[in-house]
């Protein structure tokens, strides 16, 4: 299989049919073998029988997997990955707003050796509402990413396979996939794409999704710099809270010495609790630093490539 497209889809019926076949347009004359698959992320409309009867018309060309609830788009994707036969895989929204007729260029950009290729929505067809915060957010992720993109959350791209399947995409990790596989790696570039208005439905993105990006983003960059080594963040801040209430108790015993004179004062109460926080929280990294010495079941590296396992096996 050449070619795996991954659409996860929620409530998007009137769009399957001529997405399928915008689809077969682009890729007829390309000669590449390809599969679409349709991850239906619980969706309450008639989504899933439309999705049959595309399987019934296309064949074998078409497949699908239906979860029991909404679960996020991002365990849509991972899933879509997961069962994925194709070199090359493309991940792209159910509602029309993507044109597959950027799928060869797509390709082209993977051949010339790049591992993930992401779309930019250059001319976007959204309201401000929508591509004002887009922008902020895109310019905040590109800053603490350290990788130049001007469409992180674009669902448009395409990866190599093996880039696509050692990404670990769950909660809402899926606004962050290239910054992800650049972190681990891996080769990535964008190039511009057609964006169209959306024709049917609604959007299901709401207004906190801001909100939730910060947070993901945060979370991602603690994950990504001290999960192995916890100790590290909170054993800084730890020894910060320490130092600052040693220092005012150190002036107070100096004090005690000149005058032997002793006064509780608000400062000294406040530096005994700095003392105690600090001690608390450096207390925090070292639990963790065990917590992940005993989890600990691989090496913390990924392998990219295998050369010379045939010879060593045989």
């Amino acid at each position: 299989m050449d070619i795996s497209i991954v659409i996860p889809l929620y409530n998007e019926q009137e769009s399957l049919s001529p997405l399928i076949k915008a689809i077969t347009q682009a890729l007829s004359h390309t000669g590449q073998s390809y599969e679409v698959i349709f991850v239906d992320d619980g969706s309450t409309d008639d989504s899933f029988n439309e999705i049959k009867k595309l399987h019934n018309t296309y064949g074998s060309i078409v497949k699908a997997y239906r979860f029991s609830r909404n679960y996020g788009k991002s365990a849509a994707l991972s899933a879509g990955i997961q069962f994925a036969r194709g070199e090359y895989i493309i991940t792209m929204d159910g509602d029309l707003q993507d044109d597959p007729e950027a799928i060869p260029d797509m390709i082209t950009k993977l051949e010339s050796g790049w591992d993930l290729v992401s779309g930019w929505k250059k001319v976007r067809h959204d309201p401000i509402s929508k591509t004002m915060p887009s922008k902020v957010w895109n310019s905040m992720t590109s800053l603490v990413s350290g990788i130049k993109l001007h469409d992180f959350n674009c669902g448009f791209k395409a990866y190599k396979s093996d880039a696509a399947k050692s990404l670990r995409i769950y909660g809402e990790r899926h606004r962050y996939l290239p910054a992800l596989a650049f972190w681990d790696g891996y080769a990535v570039t964008e190039i511009p794409v057609p964006h169209h208005p959306r024709k049917f439905g609604k959007s299901k993105f709401g207004a906190g999704r801001m909100f939730n990006g910060l947070m993901d983003m945060i979370t991602l960059l603690f994950l990504r710099r001290y999960l192995t080594k916890p100790l590290h963040f909170f054993g800084l801040i730890g020894l910060l809270f320490m130092l600052a209430g040693l220092s005012v108790i150190g002036y107070f015993g100096i004090e005690w010495i000149i005058t032997q004179q002793m006064r509780i004062r608000p400062l000294m109460i406040l530096s005994l609790g700095s003392m105690i926080m600090g001690i608390q929280i450096f207390s925090i990294g070292l639990v963790g630093e065990m917590i992940t010495h005993s989890q600990e079941t691989g090496n913390g590296f990924s392998i990219r490539e295998r050369l010379g396992e045939e010879v060593q096996n045989s």
